[in-house]
C-alpha cells in the first residue's frame, strides 16, 4: 500500500478551532451559522474506494501544497483527475474491485469520512465530542453560581403554563422551548457536516439537546424561590422535537423556521427579568421561498408569521391593577435571508444568512393580534 500524505495542523490546534468556531456560533444565536458557513468551504471529494493511483497522476498528486491525504491500495484507479487544488477540483474515478470506504482529509485538516449507512447514537456523540461539551461547558458555567445561592434540597414547583396569573404569561415557556431548538439545530449542522449527513443524526442532535436542558432545569431544582418544573420540561422536549421533525422531513427546513424576534426598548434590550421576556415574540415563519411555486415570484421574499409575546405583566403592571395581557399574533414578514444572502459566497455572508434563520430583525415584520 503506497500512502501519501501532508502534515495536518496539531490535534490540539483542530479541537481548539472547533471550540472557539462553536462558541461563536453559539454567542451569536443564542445557532449553527458559523458550522455551516465553514462547512461550505470545504469540498467534499467523492473517493469512495481505495484505489490504485494511477502512475500519470502520481508526480502531480504528491507535489500539490493542498493535498491532505490519500490511502492508495490495488482494486481500482482514478480514471481522471487533476489534482493541482485538491479541495477544490472534483476528482472523478472509476470503481472496479476490493471497494474499501476512504477517509479524505481537506485543506483545513478536518476529515470528511466516508457515510456510514446505519444510525449510531454514540458514534455521533464521538463525532461532535467537543462541540457538546463546549455547549454543555456553556449552561453549567451560567448556571453554576446557583450552587453558592442559598441551594437547597431539590424540590418540584408547578409553574402553570400560559395563564395570566403565571409569572410570564407563557413567554417563558416559549423560551424554553427555543433554546432546545437551537441548541438541537447548531448540533445537527455539526453532526451533519462531520459525519457526512449519516442516518439518525436529527435523533441524536434533538436527545443531546434535552439532555442539556435537563441539566439546566436540575439547577433551577436546588433555587428557593424555584424548583423543577415538569412545564419547562415539556416545552423543552418540544423545541427539540420540532427541530428533530424540521431536519427529518425532506425539504421542511426550507419552508418553516421557529424565530426570535426582540423589540427594543428604552435600553434596547433587557438581559434579565420579566422586562425581557416583554420584549421577546416567539413565532413560526412559513417561506415560500422553499416552495418550488414560488421560485420566479416576489412573494419569495415574503413570509407568514403565527406566534405569541405578552404584554402588561411586570410586577408594577399587575400592583398598579393592569391585567396581563396574552398574545396570539399573525402577519407579514421580509425573508431578509432570501433578500440579502440567498446567492452569498463570502463566509460572512454566509453566517448572516444562517443567523436569520433563528432571529427575525425588529422592524422587518408586520403584526396584528389575534387574541388581547
Amino acid at each position: 500500500m503506497a500512502i501519501f500524505n501532508r502534515e495536518r495542523g496539531g490535534t490540539f490546534h483542530q479541537r481548539l478551532h472547533r471550540v472557539v468556531s462553536l462558541l461563536t456560533g453559539f454567542w451569536v444565536i443564542t445557532a449553527s451559522a458559523s458550522a455551516s458557513a465553514a462547512g461550505d468551504e470545504l469540498m467534499i471529494v467523492p473517493l469512495s474506494t481505495f484505489a490504485e493511483l494511477d502512475q500519470a497522476f502520481s508526480t502531480e498528486l504528491t507535489a500539490s501544497s493542498d493535498t491532505a491525504r490519500v490511502l492508495v491500495a490495488p482494486g481500482a484507479y482514478l480514471e481522471e483527475a487533476t489534482i493541482a487544488d485538491f479541495d477544490r477540483e472534483t476528482v472523478d474515478y472509476q470503481e472496479v474491485e476490493n471497494q474499501v470506504p476512504v477517509t479524505v482529509t481537506t485543506r483545513g485538516g478536518f476529515e470528511n469520512p466516508a457515510r456510514r449507512n446505519y444510525a449510531s447514537f454514540g458514534e455521533d456523540v464521538k463525532a461532535i465530542k467537543w462541540e457538546f461539551a463546549a455547549v454543555a461547558g456553556y449552561y453549567t458555567a451560567i448556571n453554576a453560581p446557583k450552587l453558592l445561592k442559598d441551594p437547597q434540597w431539590p424540590s418540584f414547583q408547578s409553574e402553570g403554563w400560559f395563564g395570566r396569573s403565571t409569572n410570564n404569561v407563557g413567554v417563558d415557556k416559549l423560551a424554553h422551548a427555543y433554546s432546545a431548538y437551537v441548541i438541537s439545530e447548531l448540533l445537527y449542522g455539526r453532526l451533519k457536516r462531520n459525519t457526512n449527513d449519516a442516518p439518525g443524526i436529527e435523533i441524536t442532535a434533538a436527545a443531546l439537546a434535552s439532555g442539556v436542558m435537563l441539566w439546566t432545569e436540575a439547577f433551577d431544582s436546588i433555587e428557593p424561590t424555584s424548583g423543577w418544573s415538569w412545564e419547562d420540561v415539556t416545552f423543552n422536549t418540544m423545541g427539540a422535537g420540532f427541530s428533530l421533525l424540521r431536519n427529518s422531513v425532506p425539504g421542511l427546513d426550507e419552508k418553516l423556521d421557529f424565530r426570535l424576534m426582540i423589540e427594543p426598548n428604552d435600553d434596547i434590550y433587557t438581559i434579565s427579568g420579566k422586562e425581557h421576556f416583554q420584549q421577546q415574540r416567539y413565532f413560526l415563519a412559513l417561506k415560500p421561498a422553499g416552495f418550488e411555486a414560488f421560485d420566479n415570484s416576489p412573494l419569495r421574499y415574503l413570509e407568514l408569521h403565527l406566534g405569541y409575546h405578552g404584554d402588561d405583566f411586570l410586577l408594577e403592571d399587575r400592583a398598579a391593577g393592569i391585567v396581563p395581557k396574552r398574545h396570539i399574533f399573525v402577519g407579514l414578514g421580509i425573508n431578509l435571508r432570501e433578500l440579502l444572502f440567498k446567492d452569498s459566497k463570502s463566509t460572512v455572508g454566509k453566517a448572516a444568512g444562517e443567523v436569520l434563520g433563528y432571529f427575525q430583525l425588529p422592524y422587518t415584520a408586520v403584526h396584528t393580534h389575534l387574541t388581547d
